[in-house]
Formats: structure tokens, sequence, C-alpha cells
């Protein structure tokens, strides 16, 4: 989503009190060197899986102070799809301290912006579930 979680989570006054930070790591290459994602994770599953967030969202996890990390990887479109993963297949992952990271895969319609808004409000709504 380049960043859009992060810009909806620091819209809301008073956001410093509980978001540190956040990480955009659009190349795999920034996946590995931000958040330790592992080569063979990209090359065997590829960028957009539930295996890639999980170790992104683990990664952004240990770099942080945070108790909450969430990820976000896939095919907003319009281009970039595959019969595999067409666009608008999302996958996410969400880690807690202390516990195992959760992953799914969605699939979201509409042209690119609106993939990229569903998958910011699906993450989120998720987030909140998870610290209720």
């Amino acid at each position: 989503t380049g960043g859009w979680a992060a810009q909806a989570l620091t819209s809301v006054a008073g956001s410093s009190a509980w978001f540190e930070r956040g990480f955009v790591t659009y190349s795999n290459a920034a996946k590995e060197e931000m958040l330790g994602v592992r080569t063979d994770t990209l090359s065997r599953h590829g960028a957009v899986s539930e295996q890639t967030a999980r170790e992104m969202a683990l990664g952004a996890l240990s770099h942080s102070r945070g108790t909450l990390a969430l990820a976000i990887t896939g095919v907003a479109g319009p281009t970039g799809g595959s019969a595999e993963k067409p666009v608008g297949t999302v996958c996410f992952a969400w880690a807690r301290k202390g516990e195992p990271a959760s992953a799914e895969t969605r699939h979201f319609a509409g042209d690119r912006e609106a993939v990229r808004r569903q998958s910011v409000e699906h993450a989120l709504a998720r987030a909140l579930e998870l610290l209720e």
C-alpha cells in the first residue's frame, strides 16, 4: 500500500502515544535488508505470499519496541498479476510479541486505489480485533 496503513494510523490525533514506526519495503531487496525476509522465502514463494507477509510482520516487530506489527503485500494492479496471483491478491500478516504470527490471503475487486483501500481497511480491522 506504499505506507497507506501508517498514514491512516498517524492521521489520528495523539497517535504518537501508540504508533512507533512504519516500514515501506516495496522492493524485495528492501524486504530483505530492512525486515530480514529470507532470500529463500522470496525465491520459493514470491513477494506476494503469506510466508513473505509473515516474515515481514515478524521483522517489523523485531525492529521496534511495539507489541503488534502488521504486514501487507499484494498485487494492486492494474498490471503485475498472474494466473496464480491475479490483480487484487493481497497477503496479510499480524505479529504480536510472544505469539506466533498469523497470515491470510484475500482477493479484492476494483482498481488500484480500491484494492489498496480495502487492503488497509482489512489489515487495520484485524489489528484492532487482536488488540481487543
